[in-house]
């Protein structure tokens, strides 16, 4: 249920987030998943690639300030209702996302919902008691 993200601060420059992408390339990393929040300096990229460990190692070594953060995985189906029945636990369970992002395959029935949260083993745990299809990354 637990998911390794990179947070990548990129200056709000032409360019920085092909760089980005061109470092990972020339690794031979798989970009999975992401997701950018600017600020009219900087952005922060949450990234997940096939391999977080060499790639925060190459980001660093191109001059790039990467975490990692720990976000709690999930699984929904892709029909209507499913997504709020989850946030719905959530919510009765007081329990406050800092942020949220998908994470899916096109041609999937299925969508992985990554969130972030204070208390991940609090979450797991209540997700994994309420049925919740954890997302196990690959």
């Amino acid at each position: 249920m637990k998911v390794e993200q990179i947070a990548v601060f990129l200056e709000n420059r032409k360019g920085r987030l092909c760089k980005f992408a061109q470092v990972l390339y020339d690794a031979n990393i798989n970009i999975k998943g992401m997701y950018i929040a600017d600020t009219t300096d900087y952005g922060i990229l949450r990234v997940i690639t096939n391999d977080n460990e060499k790639a925060v190692k190459v980001l660093k070594e191109n001059g790039f300030n990467t975490t990692v953060t720990e976000l709690i995985g999930f699984k929904v189906s892709d029909k209507p209702g499913e997504m709020h029945k989850v946030l719905k636990l959530l919510n009765d369970h007081n329990v406050d996302i800092s942020y949220l992002y998908s994470y899916s395959e096109i041609g999937s029935n299925q969508a992985a919902i990554l969130i972030k949260v204070e208390d991940n083993e609090f979450v797991s745990k209540l997700l994994i008691d309420n049925k919740v299809e954890p997302f196990i990354e690959k």
